[in-house]
């Protein structure tokens, strides 16, 4: 049994599952380096608040909206330290206690709900990874759960779906937990995620939560509190969280003459980024008996000093590739922050991540499911598409986001679709084995069964093999457009241009583009427009075109899309034609922006730049 590191308790194990409310780079010699379970505790009194202002009792729709303007899809994000240009502290401590007080009372009233009685010791989880701003956030944390009648437990330094197992895992079997954390985002930035034995929140729940934390915060004399009544409890979560994937590596390979140590013989490089993932490296891998030397950034650094941790990072990926090829190692791991998501770099030193990785976890799921529905967002490659198909999968394009690519997934599924991955390109990537929860440890955990498997088969070509006969788009562009205009109406702006694109394309004012709603899909209740009586609420607006012209017939596609991390908009666009993207720019602004007066509310620098620097070319 799992202790906790400050006094001992007993967790009991409550084995219901059910949802509520239900709303629809230097080489590192590792060995002798230490995991810190536990980050150093907050105190629980003296906290003093940085701003002692009265408020009348009024509330205020100003104040109000800077809690609600925090919530960023499902979850919660914002700047919790000085040091952007342009940027004020938007996370502080009174913010946060008001959003767990929240939540607290959200969890409460749930579980109040599903069992018809009074909820009495309800128990909530919080993790974090390493950003500096994370202890005296944990106190605003701790004293809103407490504020809501809950018993708060701290796990330290954790992942993102270790928070979420937290929820299911003997002992522990928490009511709830929260991470703390801001995935790949500066270090100036924090956040919440917010999970129940019943996974993750949706939009809509984190947007009833912020709004309660709104009025709570417009109207609370006292603007966080002094102290806390009930310190929280210290627990050891990691590690049962570490055995959990290790059984499940062991079990699986089976291996016929060293059970305990399947990866002896393998050398693994692991990418941490200075995140939480460095316990991946010495928890799990080097106690199957892999050898790990040269692993890189494993410390936690809440500054991230070497590079964005992130596996779509460019630096990121060419450490980890240089790593890989100077260790001759079997394989590369790159984890983010919180490590719901990561990358691999082959033998070979040729980095999978994007489409290549949603190829090769569909490759290995297909292999165990054939038939199996593998739902990405919309941006995925035409080639993606040709690739699933050929291994007799299908794919399900859909909106982009990762809790609306995992939630399809649940829904298509619990219809009767059997769908058992669920992939952004981002490079979350969920399994209906895994409770369709987006880990990026369990995705590694795939990948590293497979590798051991293809040896034991006698294959040396490795893991990039699987994806060899990929087709790449011949081009593939991202562009940003931003908002002109005060942060409040930013969301209604994007609104308004997202359908006016949708609009122009589907009333033919843009000659060779169709909206590609995916009308005609075998999926009934539809893909990148939900067409059924029950669509899925919309947190964000989006839409993807097809490309054709009479010569090269559909050759690409665009996709514009309004960002929930920030007041701009997202322009996407992949061809298979050489300069396709370049036409499908000047076309988006001739035939679409300046022709439907756009260009008055959006800043399109990076339209005009993209189009010179070509035309140049």
């Amino acid at each position: 049994m799992a202790s906790a590191s400050t006094s001992s308790i007993s967790l009991q194990n409550n084995a219901s599952g059910t949802r509520f409310p239900s709303s629809t780079a230097s080489k590192l010699l590792h060995s002798n380096l230490k995991f810190p379970l536990l980050m150093p505790a907050p105190k629980a009194t003296g906290i003093k608040s940085s701003s002692t202002t009265n408020y009348n009792e009024a509330v205020s729709d100003e104040e109000m909206d800077k809690i609600r303007r925090l919530q960023n899809g499902s979850d919660v994000r914002g700047v919790a330290m000085e040091g952007e240009k342009g940027r004020t502290v938007d996370l502080s401590p009174p913010a946060v206690e008001a959003i767990a007080e929240s939540f607290g009372e959200w969890v409460i009233n749930g579980l109040e709900k599903e069992k018809g009685r009074v909820a009495a010791n309800v128990r909530v989880s919080l993790g974090r990874d390493p950003r500096l701003s994370g202890a005296s956030l944990s106190v605003a944390v701790f004293s809103g759960l407490v504020r809501a009648g809950c018993l708060a437990f701290d796990m330290g330094l954790a992942t993102t779906p270790a928070c979420f197992m937290s929820t299911l895992l003997p002992p522990f079997s928490f009511d709830a937990s929260i991470m703390m954390t801001a995935s790949h985002l500066p270090y100036t930035r924090n956040g919440l995620k917010f999970f129940t034995r019943g996974g993750g929140l949706t939009s809509p729940e984190v947007e009833e939560i912020c709004d309660k934390a709104a009025r709570k915060y417009a109207n609370r004399l006292a603007k966080v509190s002094t102290m806390l009544k009930s310190p929280p409890e210290r627990v050891d979560f990691m590690s049962t969280y570490a055995k959990h994937l290790r059984d499940i590596i062991k079990e699986r390979v089976n291996h016929p003459l060293h059970y305990d140590t399947p990866l002896k013989g393998f050398q693994i490089i692991v990418n941490a980024g200075n995140g939480s993932g460095g316990f991946f490296t010495w928890d799990v891998l080097d106690k199957l008996g892999a050898e790990t030397f040269g692993s890189l950034h494993l410390n936690p650094d809440g500054r991230f000093p070497n590079h964005i941790p992130n596996p779509e990072d460019k630096i990121a990926m060419a450490l980890s590739r240089a790593a890989v090829l100077e260790n001759s190692a079997d394989l590369g791991i790159v984890f983010d922050t919180d490590v719901d998501r990561s990358g691999v770099v082959d033998k070979e030193g040729n980095p999978i991540n994007g489409d290549r990785l949603i190829a090769l976890m569909s490759a290995i799921v297909l292999r165990e499911h054939p038939g199996t529905t593998i739902v990405t967002d919309a941006r995925a490659s035409m080639a993606l598409t040709r690739f699933i198909v050929d291994r007799g999968g299908q794919h399900c394009l859909y909106r982009v986001g990762y809790r609306n690519v995992i939630d399809k997934g649940v829904r298509l599924d619990k219809n009767g679709v059997e769908t058992h991955l669920m992939m952004e390109t981002s490079g979350h990537g969920a399994f209906k084995e895994n409770y369709f929860l987006d880990d990026g440890a369990y995705m590694v955990v795939k990948i590293i069964i497979e590798m051991v498997r293809m040896k034991l088969a006698g294959s040396d070509e490795g893991i990039g093999s699987l994806i060899k006969d990929l087709e790449e788009p011949l081009e593939s562009v991202e562009l940003r457009m931003n908002i002109i205009s005060e942060p409040r109406h930013a969301k209604a702006r994007a609104i308004d241009v997202i359908e006016t694109f949708r609009s122009y394309v589907e009333e033919g004012r843009i000659e060779g583009w169709e909206l590609d709603s995916c009308g005609d899909c075998w999926v009934t209740d539809g893909c990148l427009v939900d067409s059924n009586d029950d669509p899925a609420t919309v947190d964000a607006h989006m839409y993807r075109a097809k490309v054709s012209d009479e010569k090269l017939g559909q050759h690409g596609w665009i996709h514009l899309r309004q960002s929930i991390h920030n007041p701009n908009i997202a322009v996407n666009m992949q061809s298979m034609a050489p300069g396709g993207c370049l036409s499908m720019t000047k076309t988006l602004r001739d035939k679409f922006l300046v022709a439907s007066g756009m260009d008055k509310i959006l800043d399109i620098t990076q339209i005009d730049s993209y189009t010179k620097t070509r035309l140049e070319k």
